[in-house]
């Protein structure tokens, strides 16, 4: 019987091993590629209008020649016909001084002859149209020569000075216009007259003066603001801020361009100046009919699948 048993077992091992090997693997289905996904986007074409582009700066008001009225002999002052914020015309008297032999001796002189015309005082007139700042005498007064009895600022020196980024030096050119904007909200024409000839050390900005085309009777050391037109030619290409990407750094861009119907790639550019909204671009030089991405291309890889939303 064990010796049967040792024969069946081994066949039955035999039997099974053999009924197995004859059934069929299953066959696994086919794994279909996922389909490319379109990104929805919409598109922009270039603008060949120029780009309003301009910067506001500050200036100062100033007049540029301060005339010192001086004494020219030492004496008693018997004239003081000036005060300050006065505003004086050219040749007005302002002083009379009469020296201490003149007023010592004058009279007794002139009595012993009166053709001599001793002790007659020595006046003292404006040099120039102006206001008076300063009067640092009062009738009476003793001086000595030389000192300094008024001060006038000279109205023909009134100008505006405006300390400009030497980096903007290449937008503002003498006898060029430019609008002021003064703080009561009106606009005043100036012309620019000419370059101060040094540059501040800290600040590498260059005084440039302005002289106003109109009497607006403006105030001395008002702050104005000065507007600086960047606006490139005509003929420009630009496109709107939103079509134009950057990296982090933001030193390389690029735009993303319609190919065919439903591809676009990444195409770098150099971009020049830009504005609240639009951005020159200087290279590549693109065409009107070209389609560039406006949404939709942020994140976007070299080359994407697009479908257009807009026409």
């Amino acid at each position: 019987m064990n010796k049967i048993s040792n024969i069946v077992m081994p066949l039955m091992a035999i039997a099974l091993i053999l009924n197995s090997c004859n059934k069929t693997a299953p066959v696994e289905a086919p794994v279909e590629a996922p389909a490319e996904v379109s990104v929805p986007v919409t598109v922009t074409s270039i603008n060949t209008v120029a780009i309003e582009n301009y910067v506001d700066l500050n200036a100062t008001t100033t007049y540029l020649i301060k005339n010192t009225i001086k004494a020219n002999t030492t004496g008693y002052l018997e004239i003081v016909n000036a005060a300050s914020n006065d505003f004086v015309r050219k040749n007005q008297l302002l002083f009379s001084l009469k020296t201490r032999e003149a007023k010592v001796l004058g009279n007794t002189i002139n009595k012993m002859d009166p053709n001599l015309h001793f002790g007659g005082a020595l006046n003292l007139r404006a040099t120039c149209d102006g206001f008076v700042t300063a009067v640092n005498v009062q009738k009476g007064d003793y001086v000595q020569e030389g000192d300094a009895l008024a001060v006038i600022n000279d109205a023909a020196s009134f100008s505006i000075v405006l300390s400009l980024p030497y980096e903007l030096k290449k937008y503002v050119k003498p006898n060029e216009l430019l609008d002021v904007s003064l703080p009561d909200g009106t606009t005043i024409k100036t012309k620019v007259e000419k370059y101060m000839p040094t540059v501040d050390p800290a600040s590498q900005t260059q005084n440039v003066i302005l002289k106003t085309l109109q009497n607006s009777n403006i105030p001395e050391s008002l702050i104005v603001k000065v507007r600086i037109n960047k606006t490139a030619a005509d003929k420009m290409i630009s496109l709107p801020k939103g079509a134009v990407l950057s990296d982090e750094t933001q030193t390389d861009f690029w735009i993303m361009k319609v190919i065919g119907k439903n591809m676009a790639v990444k195409i770098p550019i150099k971009k020049g100046i830009e504005s609240f909204d639009k951005v020159e671009i200087l290279s590549p030089k693109l065409k009107p009919d070209d389609k560039i991405l406006l949404t939709g291309n942020y994140g976007a890889g070299d080359t994407i699948k697009i479908k257009i939303t807009n026409k």
